[in-house]
């Protein structure tokens, strides 16, 4: 981390300000809302305790809705300048490697005190969307509330529920409502992303490695699969993320986006498809693209992963990006040019995960001063330097989890030298071509054979070299 810019130890005044806000009264200033009594719930994984957002619904007329989500105020123990807003804004991330977790604060904060723990009161800002009954958002507003979780429930347990494969959560016996709340979730996401993918929204599905550990001990890397659960919350923070960029926008505000500009080898996307018998457009084109990943789920189901891979790998990452203010009648959506071609949205502004993202703690300062009506706190060339180092450190973030994962998967394949595997191409540039296995779910770097190969390839491959010290995995062609 060191080595990335990343500092991986809190400073001691950083750790004292955060014990500090232990005792801190409870920010009332301003309009905040009593929604204490609304059927607020959490869904996340069994082991998060740094809970960043709840959600509650309401069935109206003609198969419209009302959702709401409560994001956790976090600035309100965060201030600007602190020593723990200094290290926030160093690392601008937490970091979730292999061998533990290293929050963007304090634990005290992050996992207690700025969590939105069951049966905890918290602050929030609340976005307050109108969905029809086609999945747009027709309408959205923004304010502060107090809010209570009734449910911390978990991605497997809803996932298996709602697909007929297992029991329903406890919580939904001793939480009046409860049930109903989550199959509306349900409904509304699914709504909101037939919307998003009747507009371009790529539907993919990408695995990522999860370690898996026994008494202490790393046994394995198994794929961390999408399910139910995980896609219905993401399309309600997708929503989210939406109604918060227009929101500054219509306020006259400048914000930070996340952006994903549309990929620059379309060509090999292009060329992956015509291997499936399917011709895209010359020029990239995310309704196509969709058209063909939908037919490829239903035609090959197994493959689609590897699919969904090299098509991820080919769309590259997304970035931050500072957004002017507009003046009066000029705000209009995609005015700034910071689509993302992946979601299929004009504006999208990172702000449903201030607990473990910076660009989403500036956010809500954004958001919490067009409510009291104050200026901006930050000028436009703070933020385009903010998202440029938050750029910068998500990039160096990855790069530390990767390499840290590598360094698990080098342990576990000690010993495993001319084993055989099954293989897809995730990279192929100057820097080397790589190549990802299976079983153990891991990544490595091919070091013969090579020739040719580009991203979503298959082949066999031979592991041929294992540093689990230098994180090093090297493979041959079979």
């Amino acid at each position: 981390m060191r080595s990335r810019g990343l500092l991986p130890v809190f400073s001691p005044q950083a750790l004292h300000e955060a014990e500090a806000a232990r005792h801190a009264d409870p920010e009332r200033s301003g309009d905040i809302r009593d929604l204490r009594h609304l059927t607020w719930f959490s869904i996340d994984n069994d082991d998060t305790r740094d809970l960043d957002q709840l959600s509650v619904a309401e069935p109206l007329a003609a198969g419209a809705a009302r959702l709401l989500v409560a994001v956790a105020d976090v600035d309100w123990l965060v201030r600007p300048g602190g020593a723990v807003d200094k290290h926030a804004a160093a690392n601008t991330t937490s970091v979730y490697t292999a061998a533990g977790i290293f929050p963007m604060l304090p634990e005290v904060l992050s996992t207690d005190l700025t969590s939105l723990h069951e049966g905890q009161e918290r602050l929030a800002v609340v976005v307050d969307m109108l969905v029809a009954a086609d999945g747009t958002v027709s309408e959205s507003s923004i304010y502060r509330a107090l809010v209570l979780n009734h449910a911390k429930l978990t991605y497997d347990a809803v996932s298996a529920w709602l697909d007929g494969n297992g029991p329903a959560p406890s919580q939904m016996a001793s939480v009046p409502g409860l049930e109903a709340q989550v199959r509306l979730h349900d409904v509304l996401a699914s709504k909101l992303r037939q919307w998003r993918q009747s507009r371009g929204a790529l539907n993919v599905n990408t695995i990522a490695a999860r370690p898996v550990f026994k008494d202490g001990q790393l046994v394995d890397l198994r794929p961390d699969e999408k399910n139910r659960a995980k896609d219905l919350i993401a399309d309600l923070m997708i929503a989210t993320n939406g109604a918060t960029a227009r929101f500054l926008v219509d306020q006259g505000f400048p914000s930070i986006r996340r952006f994903l500009q549309a990929p620059r080898r379309w060509d090999r996307i292009v060329a992956l498809a015509l291997n499936h018998g399917v011709q895209l457009p010359a020029l990239p084109d995310a309704l196509a693209l969709d058209h063909f990943l939908s037919a490829r789920r239903l035609a090959d189901p197994t493959g689609f992963a590897d699919l969904s891979l090299a098509v991820v790998k080919l769309l590259g990452s997304g970035e931050y990006a500072a957004a002017p203010a507009l003046p009066p009648g000029a705000a209009k959506a995609g005015a700034n040019g910071l689509g993302h071609f992946g979601l299929a949205i004009n504006d999208y502004a990172h702000s449903t995960a201030p607990n473990r993202r910076f660009p989403d703690l500036v956010t809500q300062r954004l958001l919490k001063a067009a409510l009291a009506s104050e200026a901006p706190p930050y000028s436009a060339d703070q933020l385009t330097a903010i998202a440029q180092h938050c750029t910068l450190q998500e990039d160096n973030a990855s790069k530390v989890e990767r390499q840290v994962l590598k360094a698990a998967a080098a342990y576990l394949l000690d010993g495993r030298l001319g084993d055989v595997f099954d293989a897809i191409v995730t990279g192929a540039a100057a820097k080397g071509t790589f190549v990802r296995i299976s079983s153990p779910l891991l990544e490595g770097r091919m070091v013969r054979g090579f020739e040719g190969l580009d991203v979503g390839d298959t082949l066999q491959v031979r592991l041929v070299a294992v540093d689990a010290e230098k994180s090093f995995i090297d493979f041959e062609r079979a």
